[in-house]
């Protein structure tokens, strides 16, 4: 890949005399318009590349996965964001978009709704900054992901069976009290900071890289990988992979808009989303080449494949990306092309660990 200084200097000059962001609906309504979705890319690039992200997350290594690798027939890297310091990609959003608040909203304290991983990186943003924090979280949270929170110095309020309940009531409370909300996807700052790793990406694969697998939730992650990684190299395919019980990015594609999936699985409980947001859906519908569905027998499968090539252990949610992968290889029959798997959480309860192994064991590879 030719130097990629000049489109980057371009981006970052636009972010220093960018004009507020369009209202969504705006955006979406001006689909057909080039130069205006591109005005729109090249200033969400612009706040990507300003994130602030590295004063909390790390640059995450992209480990080439060797056994994976030979079983395929392709190179695959895999993007290691489980290695981050609250073992998952989250903290990037999270960070950025408390740390873009006025002195004014930080006062008055944070709170958001997350299934835990958004939760550990916004009580980390926070405990960073100096906000106090609260976090709603439904009831059927893992353990692990509660503690994460509370050893953060925030408190977790626990409410509801599913992400949607516990969303509501934290809504709610901000209402009440005052609290500034950051949401877990649905902010274009929240996108900005995942987009640092689409950015990373690109630059620890300078050369071949045909293309990048992203778990979906929401939609923050692939939302800003897309981004960034289509304004920069837009031959690369961007290809997000849903569970089969939470697929809200692929129905809302299908659909031409948004939709609320009327029932939602919890075994991959870190992308167990109803809706895909608002501001990822204006952003996927045009940079996102296609969405991938798994079962939780392939997910699983996935899990063990990660472990054989690194001794790391994912969370079901952070093994989608693999899963995916392995699907799409098998679909299209390619060889000898360069593929990245976003792993993009660790946040496993010890406790689950048998019914994952178990049904590793069970299935194929």
């Amino acid at each position: 890949m030719t130097t990629a200084a000049s489109p980057l200097d371009s981006a970052q000059s636009a972010d220093d005399d960018r004009q507020p962001a369009l209202p969504v609906d705006v955006r979406v309504a001006s689909a057909d318009c080039p130069s205006l979705l591109q005005a729109r890319l090249k200033q969400q690039v612009a706040s990507i590349l300003s994130a602030p992200v590295y004063d909390v997350a790390i640059e995450t290594p992209l480990q080439p996965a060797q056994s994976l690798s030979a079983q395929l027939g392709n190179q695959v890297l895999l993007k290691r964001e489980d290695l981050q310091p609250v073992f998952s990609f989250k903290i990037r959003g999270a960070y950025t978009r408390v740390a873009r608040l006025s002195p004014e909203a930080r006062a008055r304290g944070v709170i958001t709704a997350s299934a835990g991983n958004h939760a550990q990186g916004l009580a980390l943003a926070a405990q960073k900054l100096g906000i106090k924090a609260l976090i709603v979280m439904p009831t059927t949270t893992p353990a692990l992901k509660i503690e994460g929170v509370r050893s953060r110095g925030a408190t977790a309020l626990l409410h509801g069976e599913a992400f949607p309940e516990a969303l509501t009531r934290a809504l709610q409370l901000a209402e009440e009290h005052g609290y500034t909300f950051v949401p877990p996807f649905d902010d274009p700052d929240v996108i900005a900071g995942q987009g640092t790793v689409g950015m990373e990406v690109l630059r620890q694969q300078g050369g071949q890289l045909d293309a990048i697998f992203v778990p979906v939730g929401g939609g923050g992650l692939i939302a800003g990988i897309a981004a960034y990684v289509k304004y920069l190299r837009p031959e690369i395919r961007i290809i997000g992979v849903e569970s089969e019980e939470s697929n809200c990015l692929q129905a809302a594609l299908a659909a031409g808009s948004r939709v609320v999936l009327p029932k939602i699985g919890r075994f991959a409980d870190g992308v167990a989303v109803a809706q895909v947001g608002e501001h990822n859906f204006a952003l996927c519908r045009h940079y996102v080449d296609e969405v991938i569905t798994v079962s939780n027998d392939d997910i699983c499968a996935a899990v063990r494949d990660i472990y054989d090539d690194t001794r790391s252990i994912t969370e079901p949610s952070g093994a989608l990306a693999v899963a995916g992968l392995k699907a799409y290889v098998a679909r299209e029959e390619i060889t000898d092309q360069v593929l990245v798997a976003i792993n993009s959480g660790a946040n496993i309860d010890f406790d689950s660990l048998r019914h994952v192994i178990e049904r590793a064991g069970q299935c194929g590879r």
